[in-house]
């Protein structure tokens, strides 16, 4: 505080500053300004939790959520974005530098006045070579040249982990080329799906006038590209079924997987993809590649032309010309996500280089923007919740003692990545210019593409990181048998400049994060790798068959569900993410119990630390979002809904039972006989 006066300041006024100095700052709990307490918790803890900050702060028109993503996403932008234009600001930066990519990146991608001049000449390339495709042999080997540049047609490709040798990186082949993404909004026939199929045709058409086709010409190639898709998709396996790491994995040799598609050049697709010594492949769907087989010849070569520009148009549209990047939004936000009003140009063009150049950025901001001893907390709460999962390993009245002992081995040999890396990728051969912001993105792309396939024929890199440390989020690999946990995970809202008390790191940071990916370790698909990384079966046949009866009864579970009316959970394709959910819930109130703030049993603004725990852990998931967004969700998404990540799990747990009163009449009361205990 500052007094201002114009007498001559007495002893008495100094003393009084300093005594107002002093004062105790107070700050308002989220935890209880959140809340809506016209909801009773035992019905709805995700709405009693949060709801008057969702009534409070209703979806921006540039958004398809709002929430606690939301919130520290901003923060996080904000810090971005001073990094872009600082680096901007300096036009001198040496040639070369992280300053000057950054700085020449954001303010490529600010220059709409470049970018309508150039209009589609960045692409130009990519349509000569495409317009020269003649037949089955420079059509594969475009379409191989295509994914070298981000672009994806016809098939995924990806250099990765060999799920069942993990020290070696190995080629794997998957299905794609979908530009819906999911193979469901292909063949279903309710009232949204068919309109989205309908406004995506529209779209396609609308897309290649923008790219210089003429009205009718357009037209025909939407209607063929559906086509062509809708026949990519016929092959394509649902979402759940892409779940299961052994049916996904089909290793064989170069030979059989030739043999197998006769008609696809691979000769000329792998020289491209800058793969020049291959024996053996692992293809996820081999069914699919066999219908790719038929598709290549079924089509004809102007068919596939026509595609493969639309597949480089829809890849790069984001990064063109006014005209064509509204149409692209239109039909990517609005229509699939609710969206309806662009966010600021400069929060896309902060995203945008971030996610180009967020390794160079990621330097900065751990030296400039990450609280101290922010590692250090977090390693601090991974390890506390390592040690419970132990402790309740342990005392499993489902597993035998043989099993007992690999998963606690596996648990122990868990690799955290916490905070940040301790060495950062290169990329001194990446080359910005300040006037290209197309080329630049494409830049990034063939870096990030040329980096993975170096990988090849290499030992794997197991210190590697999957993230940047600006990014809020986390995972687990299984084929490293790690968690990454980036620094920006300590940031949470309301607790700005200062340490939030323990209930609110466990809830959220312990239970969310570290126990959420800790527990993707023993989830479905997690539990089928071992130690090392390597998919091999450790359990024994009666403890398989037990844990695989307590899958079945969290997914007839969350099936039950209806996030919309008439559309439900997918109960498989979520089981992963909800177990982990479940356990990570449990083992982060577990090693909250450990804490002193839980054995003093003090409350803090008037909450039990069971009640401020659980609250904590609905402010995690405090994430409302727009149906539209909800309906791509459910069909797309592994993940489900926010409101049941909140109350799915709590609906089994005891303590929060007794937390809040919950009782037989509650909506969200299960019998004791129908609550899951899983770890």
């Amino acid at each position: 505080m500052q007094l201002k006066t114009k007498l001559i300041i007495s002893l008495l006024s100094v003393l009084l500053a300093i005594s107002c100095n002093k004062k105790e700052i107070h700050y308002t709990d989220p935890l209880v300004t959140n809340r809506d307490t016209t909801v009773v918790p035992g019905d709805d803890f995700f709405t009693y939790a949060n709801g008057t900050w969702f009534k409070m702060n209703p979806i921006p028109s540039s958004e398809s959520s709002n929430g606690i993503f939301r919130t520290i996403g901003d923060t996080i932008n904000a810090q971005i974005k001073n990094i872009c234009e600082k680096s901007a600001k300096n036009k001198e930066a040496k040639k070369g530098s992280n300053e000057q990519k950054i700085g020449d990146f954001y303010a490529s991608g600010m220059d709409t006045l470049a970018i309508e001049k150039v209009g589609l000449k960045p692409l130009a390339f990519q349509f000569a070579k495409i317009e020269a495709v003649k037949d089955i042999h420079t059509l594969m080997t475009t379409i191989g040249y295509l994914h070298t540049i981000g672009a994806g047609p016809a098939f995924s490709f990806g250099v990765g982990q060999d799920d069942k040798i993990s020290s070696k990186n190995a080629l794997f082949f998957s299905q794609g080329g979908l530009g819906l993404g999911q193979r469901d909004y292909y063949f279903n026939t309710d009232a949204e799906t068919v309109k989205i199929r309908t406004e995506y045709v529209k779209h396609i058409q609308a897309i290649m006038q923008l790219a210089g086709d003429a009205a009718d010409k357009a037209k025909n190639e939407s209607e063929t590209i559906i086509k062509l898709e809708t026949d990519l998709a016929k092959n394509s396996r649902k979402l759940e079924a892409l779940r299961d790491p052994i049916k996904n994995y089909n290793k064989m040799t170069l030979v059989q997987f030739k043999a197998s598609t006769p008609s696809l050049a691979w000769e000329t697709i792998l020289p491209q993809l800058g793969i020049t010594k291959a024996d053996t492949i692992i293809v996820g769907q081999p069914e699919f590649y066999k219908g790719l087989d038929k598709i290549v010849t079924t089509y004809s070569i102007e068919d596939w032309k026509a595609y493969l520009k639309w597949n480089v148009v829809n890849t790069y549209a984001s990064y063109l010309n006014n005209t064509i990047e509204k149409q692209n939004f239109y039909f990517y936000s609005t229509v699939l996500n609710g969206v309806k009003k662009q966010k600021p140009r400069w929060k896309r063009i902060v995203e945008q280089t971030d996610g180009s150049l967020g390794e160079l950025i990621g330097q900065v901001y751990v030296a400039d923007y990450l609280p101290k001893e922010s590692k250090e907390k977090l390693l601090e709460i991974g390890n506390n919740i390592r040690e419970v999962y132990a402790e309740h390993i342990k005392k499993l009245d489902w597993m035998s003692e043989e099993t007992k002992k690999k998963a606690l081995f596996k648990l122990s040999k868990i690799v955290m990545k916490v905070g940040y890396p301790n060495k950062w990728k290169d990329l001194s051969s990446v080359s910005i210019s300040r006037n290209e912001y197309c080329a630049n993105v494409m830049a990034a792309n063939k870096w990030s593409y040329n980096y993975m396939i170096k990988k090849f024929g290499n030992p794997v890199d197991r210190t590697e990181w999957g993230m940047f440390p600006q990014t809020y989020n986390a995972y687990y690999n299984p084929s490293n048998n790690e968690i990454c946990v980036p620094a920006c995970n300590i940031l949470v809202p309301g607790f700005e400049g200062r340490m939030p008390d323990d209930a609110i790191l466990y809830g959220i940071i312990g239970g969310s994060t570290f126990g959420h990916e800790i527990t993707h370790g023993f989830d479905d698909q997690g539990s089928q790798y071992d130690d090392k990384g390597n998919l091999k079966d450790w359990w024994t046949a009666e403890d398989k068959a037990k844990f695989t009866q307590k899958t079945k009864a969290i997914v007839a579970q969350f099936s039950k569900f209806e996030p919309l009316k008439g559309k439900f959970i997918n109960g498989e394709a979520t089981q992963g993410e909800n177990i982990a959910d479940l356990g990570g819930v449990i083992m982060g109130y577990e090693a909250f119990k450990k804490t002193k703030q839980y054995k003093k049993q003090e409350k803090i603004s008037n909450f039990t630390p069971d009640q401020r725990y659980f609250l904590a852990y609905g402010y995690a998931w405090m994430v409302h979002a727009k149906d539209e967004s909800l309906a791509r969700q459910i069909m797309s998404d592994v993940h489900a809904p926010a409101q049941f990540r909140i109350n799915g799990p709590l609906m089994n747990i005891p303590e929060f039972y007794k937390a809040f009163n919950v009782k037989p009449g509650n909506k969200m009361f299960l019998p004791e006989n129908d609550r899951v205990v899983i770890w």
